[in-house]
This record gives structure tokens, sequence and C-alpha cells, in this order.
């Protein structure tokens, strides 16, 4: 018998994905530099996906505050 992964990944990017309608990402612990302002989606790999398409890199964000 062989079992598709496929659903599993899905169910787990689901799981491990958070989307925010207001959130600040910033480049700094000092909350000083703002990379973006407003609704963004933090993808399973750690990529922050904005509305317009645009990914931001895991090594570029240093936090997210939300709301």
């Amino acid at each position: 018998m062989v079992v598709s992964t496929d659903s599993l990944w899905e169910y787990l990017t689901e799981l491990l994905e958070q989307e925010y309608r207001e959130a600040v990402v910033y480049v700094d612990a000092e909350r000083e530099a703002v990379l973006h302002e407003g609704p963004a989606r933090v993808l399973a790999t750690g990529w922050v996906e904005l509305p317009s398409g645009r990914l931001l890199s895991p090594a570029a964000v240093h936090h997210i505050d939300t709301e």
C-alpha cells in the first residue's frame, strides 16, 4: 500500500503558518527600523509574505509585533 504524503504536508503547513491582520515587522531589536506595517503571513519556512506577494527572508526579520 502506498500512502501519499501530500495531504500530510498540507496539514502541517497549515498548522505552522500564521496570518496576521495587523503586524509590524522589525529589522532590529531596538524597534527603530521597520520593514513592514500591515497584514503579513509567516510561512512554515520562516519567510514572511506580504500582501503584495513580496517575501522577507528570515535572516532580515528580527521580530514581529502583532496587533
